[in-house]
């Protein structure tokens, strides 16, 4: 994304030589790539620190299907990955790409199950798109190759989306933003292919092409075999006004921003999100019984608190309704209705699983979670 203003805990990296059984195979038309496999270059890991002041916006298919991955660079040879990102969080409403990649990292920033804006009206509807930060030596630049590939290949994965490249034909899942340009309109930038020649020639004696950079991704993807995902399960959810005390057991399981298992966005929080003390009372305004048969309830640190997080039952000990009927008071009465409509002021509902339904407060970290409980 030819723009100096653009800029943008880890999720595991296979090393480049244990996911490729070995060594990748040569590539003699392109000195980048054979020296990227004559030195067994190892990925950087995916870092994930989504940012939630960023909007979400579904794709044209909906949330969480992309069409292909954007290669951006940012054309601003004096900033560094953290100053990007800084600046872009700060300009969003001008443009904002989900990660950025240099020689060292690769730092996802925001959610890919939405849209960002980097290349204009079609291609913000359709595709995930990353930045590469320009770096200058002979090892950053082929690590950063490496890592950009690497990822533009596991994005693919992730999204069951297979390798094409877009240059020829503008119908492909792998592009730059020359090609967006080129083929739907709505720019009329071409990086990264500039930085790609410019530096290639600069410390290979040869000019770095996206045709070079497409192999690269195709022999990672191939090398990556099939990605099995965990399968979800179907959870029914139901709105309650209950309340439960911590169970003494409490440290043997987790605390979760979705139901595990059955949200693939669900990921482990830390325990002191809530407080938590044996004994102590927590609210619960939903529940849900997964397809396994297990039960979760969805907890408030506070009566009237905004945070939410998910716990298997045995989390929880005295559960309990809550008990607004016996009031008389005039007073009473209307604390009791307030109560009951904070309590109920979701706009979840009963139902089968869904992202929609299955809310809770923001995460800034991923990990894979299963089926289990």
């Amino acid at each position: 994304m030819k723009m100096s203003k653009v800029l943008l805990t880890a999720v595991a990296a296979v090393g480049f030589a244990g996911l490729f059984g070995g060594t990748l195979s040569a590539n003699a038309s392109s000195k980048v790539n054979s020296y990227i496999e004559s030195h067994n270059y190892k990925p950087a890991k995916v870092t994930k620190s989504i940012w939630s002041g960023f909007p979400k916006y579904k794709y044209r298919h909906g949330v969480g299907k992309p069409e292909g991955v954007v290669i951006h660079e940012t054309a601003n040879p004096s900033s560094t990955i953290y100053n990007e990102i800084a600046y872009m969080k700060r300009n969003y409403n001008n443009a904002f790409v989900h990660s950025f990649v240099d020689a060292s990292h690769i730092i996802n920033i925001a959610n890919t199950n939405y849209l960002s804006w980097g290349v204009g009206y079609p291609g913000n509807a359709r595709f995930i798109q990353f930045e590469q930060i320009e770096v200058h030596s002979k090892s950053a630049f082929a690590h950063e190759i490496a890592n950009a590939a690497w990822y533009t290949a596991y994005l693919l994965k992730e999204y069951n989306l297979k390798p094409n490249d877009a240059a020829y034909d503008g119908k492909g899942t792998v592009w730059s933003h020359g090609s967006v340009a080129k083929h739907l309109g709505g720019s009329t930038h071409t990086d990264p292919v500039g930085y790609y020649a410019s530096a290639g020639k600069k410390y290979f004696g040869q000019k770095y092409t996206m045709a070079a950079f497409y192999k690269m991704v195709k022999k990672y993807y191939t090398a990556m075999g099939t990605t099995t995902h965990t399968k979800l399960t179907t959870a029914t959810y139901k709105t309650v006004n209950q309340q439960a005390k911590l169970s003494s057991t409490y440290a043997k399981y987790y605390l979760y921003n979705h139901v595990k298992g059955s949200n693939k966005n669900a990921a482990k929080q830390k325990w002191s999100k809530i407080t938590p003390k044996v004994g102590k009372t927590y609210y619960v305004d939903m529940t849900a019984k997964k397809s396994t048969g297990s039960t979760w309830y969805r907890i408030r640190p506070s009566k009237n608190s905004s945070k939410r997080y998910w716990v298997y039952s045995k989390v929880l000990t005295d559960v309990q309704d809550v008990n607004t009927s016996t009031a008389t008071a005039t007073t009473a009465s209307a604390d009791s209705s307030a109560d009951s409509a904070s309590a109920t002021s979701s706009s979840d509902s009963s139902s089968v699983a869904t992202s929609s339904s299955d809310t809770s407060a923001a995460s800034t970290s991923t990990s894979s979670v299963s089926a289990s409980n």
